[in-house]
Parts: structure tokens; sequence; C-alpha cells
């Protein structure tokens, strides 16, 4: 339940994320490489988070 909890926050990163960086290539195609680069960027921090969740739940159980 703890780790369920903890995973929505990276969930709704990962979306938001996308859904910038499918804005940016919408608006400036041309940037579309470079966007994605920055996007699995964006999307390891944010998932990052979901790791250091599982890691807390470890701890405290």
């Amino acid at each position: 339940m703890g780790y369920g909890l903890a995973a929505i926050g990276p969930a709704i990163g990962v979306g938001i994320v996308v859904g910038k960086t499918i804005e940016g290539v919408a608006r400036q195609p041309e940037l579309a490489g470079r966007l994605q680069v920055l996007m699995w960027i964006g999307i390891a921090f944010t998932e990052a988070l979901a790791f250091i969740g599982i890691a807390t739940y470890f701890i405290f159980q």
C-alpha cells in the first residue's frame, strides 16, 4: 500500500514530462530530437522518485 501511494507522484510527473514534450514538438518540430533527449532525462529523474519510494518501503518495513 505504501509503495502504491509513493508511485502516484512519479506517474503524474512522467505524464507531465511527456505531455509537455509533445506540446513542444507540436510548436517547434525542428527541435524534436533535442526535446526527446530532454524528455528521457526528465523521465529518468522522475523515476528516481519511484526508486526512493521502494527503498523507503524496505527501510521502514
